[in-house]
């Protein structure tokens, strides 16, 4: 691994509310931790409600406003503030402001970064995707998903509000 990683390096996929860029894998800490960047679109959702069983995950925003449900506490972090997610608790984020948000994600044990990976190659699989959670230890809660976006004035890719 270099001891410097650019701006531009490491992978990159757009999951439609969430964006993934890889910056630190697993493989190069010992899995101790993994890191990647979060591009989130204005006033988007950028992940379904979700449980993690194995990781903790601390985020920090680069820039915008990122809001979270943790719990049953909702914050707003603004650009320079860390957000603690532990395992064991139920969260989810977003993008709160109307300008973009970059969030550092630091995944503690690293493998989950993974993850993004498996799941930007199950697109349109439901049946794979469910897979991939179960692997990672993942529980998602999708029905929330409307109640969330409404709640909160938001978009999501996986949902289209009644006209």
């Amino acid at each position: 691994m270099s001891t410097i990683i650019e701006a531009g390096e490491g992978g990159f996929v757009n999951l439609g509310g969430l964006g993934v860029n890889w910056k630190i894998d697993g493989e190069h800490t010992s899995g101790r931790f993994a890191v990647v960047h979060h591009p989130i679109p204005p006033r988007t959702l950028a992940a379904h409600l979700h449980y993690h069983h194995r990781e903790d995950e601390y985020s920090y925003v680069l820039e915008g406003t990122m809001g979270a449900l943790l719990g049953e506490e909702v914050v707003l972090a603004e650009m320079g503030s860390w957000v603690f997610k532990p395992r064991g608790q139920w969260h989810t984020f977003w993008n709160a402001g109307a300008s973009p948000c970059t969030v550092i994600e630091l995944i503690s044990p690293a493998g989950f970064e993974n993850y993004f990976r498996e799941l930007a190659a199950a697109v349109g699989d439901a049946e794979r995707r469910a897979e991939i959670n179960q692997k990672y230890g993942l529980e998602v809660d999708v029905a929330r998903t409307p109640y969330l976006c409404e709640r909160f004035q938001l978009v999501h890719p996986s949902y289209h509000p009644p006209r």
